[in-house]
């Protein structure tokens, strides 16, 4: 993924920052993180301004998992459950409404996240003190062009995985 297609701007130990060009810059990195075992039982914890492209990414990384027909933005049921052709079960949750902490409970969202599946959460700040810690914190920022400077933070040896798989 270090090629002139998606470049790596920036290389530390835990975390890597690049540049996507356009919507394909998106979907190849979508196909890599995909490909990653690593992923099946991650939490991805997704920050950014609203129109940063968050849930545009999801779509991008669930179309690469297989996922067919009309993926909907969970910003007002907080969760869409998704599952892969291979049985990956996938939760996108969308926490931008999210206020109420009674709600993790009553929903059953501790289950889902102790459970196995892939976790994708937009505005992971909004449930803080909730969710576990995320493997992998993806932000994403809007340029004053088309291009989204994009910073990975792996804050798990699972997290590792994921972006040692981005580097590669």
């Amino acid at each position: 993924m270090a090629d002139d297609h998606l470049p790596i701007v920036e290389t530390t130990q835990n975390a890597r920052s690049l540049r996507w060009r356009s919507e394909d810059d998106t979907d190849a990195f979508a196909l890599v993180l995909a490909s990653s075992p690593a992923l099946r039982d991650a939490f991805i914890a997704l920050q950014g301004d609203l129109g940063a492209g968050k849930t545009t990414f999801v779509r991008h990384l669930l179309r690469a998992l297989g996922i067919a027909g009309r993926i909907k933005s969970p910003t007002y049921a907080v969760v869409e459950p998704h599952e892969a052709p291979d049985g990956l079960q996938i939760f996108h949750f969308d926490f931008y409404r999210f206020a109420d902490p009674r709600e993790w409970d009553d929903a059953g969202f501790r289950d889902i996240f102790a459970g196995p599946g892939l976790k994708l959460a937009e505005w992971p700040e909004n449930a803080a003190g909730r969710t576990p810690v995320a493997d992998l914190a993806i932000k994403i920022e809007a340029m004053t062009d088309d291009t989204r400077s994009v910073t990975l933070l792996a804050n798990t040896p699972r997290g590792s995985d994921l972006l040692a798989r981005i580097a590669a």
